[in-house]
Formats: structure tokens, C-alpha cells, sequence
């Protein structure tokens, strides 16, 4: 008798790797799943698509929302023009002022 513990519900038949959505993809199989190629310019407007859509109706169109969904946006957006000018910031910090 062979006792199986899955972190998940049983499935009766395996979904094929390429058929798979990224969340159901387990962290083994990400690489050839990345490898499959189905990467499309379209693919990844839709993805960013869906991805500004469930950000904007889960902390920015809410009824009782409060500065935390945009106060989340400029944090990022701070940290992202600084990761930008980094190296031009790095070059700054060591020049001579005499």
C-alpha cells in the first residue's frame, strides 16, 4: 500500500506542461516551461494587462480605500527611476568638489 501526500487536490489526469498557467507550473518545471516559447509581444501586453487591472480593483477602485494603493505605486516608482539612475548617481558620489 503506497501512501501519497500532495500539496494540492488530486487530479485524475496530468495537464500537459505546455497547457499550464504559470501559478500551476511547480518550480522544477518553470525553466522548460519559460522554454516553451509562448512568449508572444501580445502574450505579454495581456499579461501586463491583467496584471494593472487586478492591481487597480483590488487597492485603488475600492469603496472605502485610503492612500495605500497609490502611496504602493509611488513606492515603486521611486525605487524604479532610482534603479535607473543608479549609475550616474555612483559616478556623482565620488567625484572631487574642489
Amino acid at each position: 500500500m503506497c501512501v501519497c501526500v500532495c500539496a494540492g487536490p488530486p487530479t485524475q489526469f496530468p495537464v500537459a506542461l505546455a497547457q499550464r498557467r504559470l501559478m500551476e507550473v511547480q518550480l522544477g518545471e518553470l525553466p522548460a516551461w519559460l522554454a516553451m516559447g509562448t512568449m508572444t509581444p501580445w502574450v505579454g501586453m495581456a499579461a501586463l494587462r491583467r496584471g494593472w487591472q487586478r492591481y487597480y480593483s483590488k487597492y485603488i477602485d475600492v469603496r472605502k480605500g485610503g492612500a495605500g494603493g497609490l502611496t504602493m505605486l509611488l513606492a515603486a516608482y521611486c525605487v524604479l527611476s532610482y534603479s535607473w539612475n543608479y549609475p550616474h548617481l555612483k559616478q556623482q558620489r565620488w567625484r572631487k568638489y574642489h
